[in-house]
């Protein structure tokens, strides 16, 4: 049976499984579903009450963590029905972390499995964020966006709205990007890319010539203006023929996501930056520097 302190408001229509632990002063309300081993530690507060929240087996919520509340959208009525939120297994949700319900009734807000939300961290409404993410305090991802597996962002590192983050991606601390990242990128400064996060391909177990030819191809297509398709359609080939002629799935995965960008892509260092010259002039063309290429 569920322990749940006396302090605590839990709705009838919540569905809690046996081992759930409720903490003092929290708040339960609407369609909540907790799984096994779920621990809300005190002060937290799910709100299933315009949409479904489920939180997945073995995730602890730290005081004054917030789940499922309204998204913070103009264009979304208040007490308008939502898809929700969705939170995976083995999660740490820190304390004053925010993840918001969905602007629409189709598709939850979802996080994935084991991602650690640290203090002050955010998702915002229909955000995806992929499994084994960090997100170091104050992090936060705006309306939409995407994260994908084993990403890391540093502290108070914050992506726009729409926005992709490729796999394998880590950003420093206090960066922000409003274009897309690829996958295995490091973020350095404001919309840029500095370099691969070659610890991170290392301990996810790619083979070393996988990493290699990814390096190869970082420094041949990224860090310099090139159209997109001539980028795309390069990544491909290098894939094809990959290591040994045997194929680089890394190299496919990089040129797809590319691909599908819509707000372009993170330039490199060797690429025009976003910023006035003393006579008034941009330095590169927009199109260059937003996504380093001419289509």
């Amino acid at each position: 049976m569920p322990t749940i302190h006396p302090t605590a408001v839990v709705s009838p229509h919540c569905h809690l499984a046996p081992d759930v632990q409720i903490g003092p002063w929290c708040v339960v309300s609407g369609n909540v579903t907790l799984g096994p081993g779920v621990r809300l530690l005190g002060n937290n507060y799910i709100n299933g009450e315009g949409g479904p929240v489920a939180i997945g087996a073995r995730t602890i919520i730290y005081p004054f963590a917030c789940i499922g509340y309204e998204p913070q959208d103009f264009k979304f009525a208040p007490g308008s029905k939502t898809a929700g939120v969705v939170v995976g297994e083995d999660c740490l949700i820190r304390e004053h972390a925010t993840i918001h319900a969905a602007s629409n009734d189709h598709t939850p807000t979802r996080i994935g499995n084991r991602v650690f939300m640290m203090v002050n961290t955010h998702v915002a409404h229909d955000g995806q964020v992929g499994n084994n993410v960090v997100m170091v305090n104050g992090a936060g991802l705006a309306g939409h966006g995407i994260i994908g597996d084993n990403v890391t962002l540093g502290g108070n590192a914050v992506i726009h709205q729409f926005c992709r983050i490729g796999r394998l991606v880590m950003m420093s601390g206090d960066c922000a990007v409003s274009l897309d990242v690829p996958p295995f990128c490091m973020v350095n400064e404001r919309n840029r890319i500095g370099g691969l996060n070659i610890v991170g391909l290392r301990r996810s177990g790619m083979p070393r010539d996988q990493i290699t030819e990814v390096r190869r191809a970082f420094r041949d297509l990224l860090r310099r203006p090139m159209p997109r398709s001539r980028v795309v359609e390069e990544l491909r080939r290098r894939a094809a023929l990959g290591c040994n002629g045997a194929g680089c799935p890394p190299l496919l995965e990089m040129a797809e996501f590319i691909a599908a960008s819509k707000r372009g892509i993170t330039p490199g260092m060797g690429k025009p930056p976003r910023v006035g010259r003393s006579d008034g002039q941009k330095q590169g063309s927009e199109e260059e520097a937003e996504v380093g290429v001419e289509d």
